[in-house]
């Protein structure tokens, strides 16, 4: 056990070093997080090299509009508008009206709130109005809700995607427990069943080539999964 919390602690050193390394701060969207902090609301929004991925990502397929699924306090969100930059659009799904508002406070002391549309309510729904009334599709597609609907999520998506779309689904490997036994009708075993059936989803499904990747730090164990339509 100790051998494993001075890995830990290891790792999260590691991840400062490259966060000052690379200088990953950023000090409008770092306020928004100590906001959402005094506020209550919990830590788990992706970490700065994680947001800075999401934005390199954003550039990098030049992505224009973006669909997120979980706002919270919109810190991955601020990530995600610098990714498309002024002329792009981002739409985010939330459900709990508390994180909108605080989100919405987060952008515009970010600069960022001209370019982003939160959509509150039960994401499911939300996906589906979006469908109906024929929006245009997406050129990037973060899922990062709960995980016990990422199915349903991952298979809304995939209709308002494009050929080159890409997709992002976040926290898939949850401390390892996405292999392990947990109890009957948990909330754990719900979640990581979300979790198995999106990835299957993701290897069976001929429309989409995916890969996912473990990651350590200092939000621990995880990892995400990365995928493209065809």
């Amino acid at each position: 056990m100790s051998g494993e919390k001075s890995v830990a602690r290891h790792a999260v050193a590691v991840e400062e070093y490259l966060n000052t390394e690379l200088k990953l701060a950023d000090a409008e969207l770092d306020a928004g997080r100590e906001h959402a902090r005094a506020l209550g609301l919990p830590s788990i929004e992706v970490s700065p090299a994680q947001g800075k991925m999401l934005q390199l990502l954003a550039q990098i397929s030049g992505a224009r509009r973006v669909l997120e699924i979980g706002t919270l306090a919109g810190y991955s969100t601020g990530w995600l508008a610098r990714g498309v930059g002024p002329s792009g659009k981002v739409m985010t799904c939330e459900f709990a009206p508390l994180h909108a508002s605080v989100a919405r406070e987060n952008l515009e002391r970010a600069g960022l709130a001209d370019r982003v549309q939160i959509l509150l309510g039960v994401a499911a729904e939300s996906l589906r109005d979006l469908i109906s009334r024929h929006e245009p599709s997406f050129d990037l597609i973060f899922i990062d809700a709960d995980k016990r609907n990422n199915p349903v999520y991952l298979e809304l998506a995939l209709e308002l995607s494009h050929s080159g779309t890409v997709l992002v689904l976040d926290n898939v490997v949850r401390s390892g427990s996405v292999i392990s036994k947990l109890p009957e009708g948990s909330d754990e075993a719900r979640e990581v069943e979300g979790v198995q059936l999106a990835l299957r989803m993701l290897g069976e499904d001929s429309r989409l080539e995916a890969t996912a990747l473990q990651t350590v730090g200092a939000k621990g164990w995880d990892g995400f999964a990365l995928a493209r339509v065809r």
